[in-house]
C-alpha cells in the first residue's frame, strides 16, 4: 500500500529580524512516512520542532529543504512546492489539521464553527448541523452550550469544540497537535475512540501526544524527533 504522507530531507530553519538576521535552525533531513490507516506519532521535548513539522505538513510553514509528498488517488502533491492555491484546495480535500487553540469567529455558534468545514465543502447545513450535533455529543459537550460561542467556555470545552471540528470532516489525512492536553480522563478516552475509528476507516494520522497512555493507546510508530535536530 503506498504511503498517504511520505517526508524526506525536510530542514527547516527561522530568520530572527530582531536580532540581526540570524538563523535559528529547528530541523534537517525529517524523513517519515504514513501509510492509511496508520497513526505516527511525533516524541520529544518541548521545542524540538514536532509542531513546526505538522505545521510544514499543512503548508502554514514553508519548508527550507525537502520534501513532503501528499497522495490522494493517482495524484501527488508536494506541499514543500506548492503554490497557495494548490495548498488550499488540499487542506479542503486532503489535510486535516487539529491544533490546541480554537480559532474561531467571535460571535458564531459552537455548533456552526464544527459544522463550518462540511458546509464549505457543499454540504447542506442542516445536514452538516445534524452531523455536528452527533459529534458534539461525543465529545461530551452540553447541550445548552451548542448555540453559544465558544469564547467564554473552558479551556477543556473549547478544545474539544476543536476537537469535533477537526474529525467531523472526514479527510485522509489528519494531523494532531496535543488533542487531548486540557482534557479530563472520560474525554481523553473520547478523542481515544475516535481516532481508533478514523485508523479503522483509513485516515493517516500524524499525532503529537505527550500521554503516555494516549500514545500508547493510538501510535502504531513512535518518530523521535531529536534525531532530526539541526546543529546551530
Amino acid at each position: 500500500m503506498s504511503a498517504a504522507l511520505e517526508l524526506s530531507g525536510v530542514g527547516k530553519s527561522f530568520t530572527m529580524h530582531l536580532q540581526g538576521s540570524v538563523r535559528l535552525p529547528v530541523v534537517s533531513d525529517v524523513a517519515f512516512t504514513v501509510r492509511p490507516g496508520e497513526c505516527v506519532v511525533l516524541a520529544g521535548p518541548s521545542g524540538s520542532g514536532k509542531s513546526s513539522i505538522l505545521k510544514m505538513i499543512f503548508g502554514s510553514y514553508r519548508c527550507d529543504a525537502g520534501r513532503i509528498l501528499v497522495r490522494q488517488a493517482d495524484t501527488v502533491t508536494d506541499v514543500a512546492r506548492a503554490e497557495p492555491r494548490a495548498v488550499i484546495a488540499l487542506r479542503r480535500r486532503v489535510l486535516g489539521y487539529v491544533t490546541q487553540f480554537l480559532r474561531a469567529v467571535p460571535r458564531v455558534a459552537a455548533i456552526d464553527i464544527v459544522a463550518d468545514p462540511l458546509v464549505s465543502g457543499g454540504e447542506a447545513r442542516d445536514s452538516a448541523r445534524r452531523r455536528a450535533i452527533k459529534m458534539l455529543r461525543r465529545l461530551n459537550i452540553p447541550a445548552p452550550l451548542w448555540d453559544l460561542p465558544p469564547a467564554t467556555f473552558s479551556g477543556g470545552e473549547q478544545q474539544r469544540v476543536n476537537i469535533a471540528r477537526g474529525f467531523l470532516a472526514d479527510l485522509p489525512i489528519l494531523l494532531l497537535d496535543e488533542p487531548t492536553a486540557s482534557l479530563d480522563a472520560a474525554n481523553r478516552a473520547a478523542v481515544v475512540d475516535l481516532i481508533t475509528e478514523r485508523k479503522r476507516r483509513g485516515t493517516a494520522i500524524v499525532a503529537i501526544v505527550h500521554d503516555a497512555d494516549v500514545r500508547d493507546a493510538v501510535a502504531d510508530t513512535v518518530v523521535d524527533v531529536r534525531r532530526f535536530a539541526a546543529a546551530a
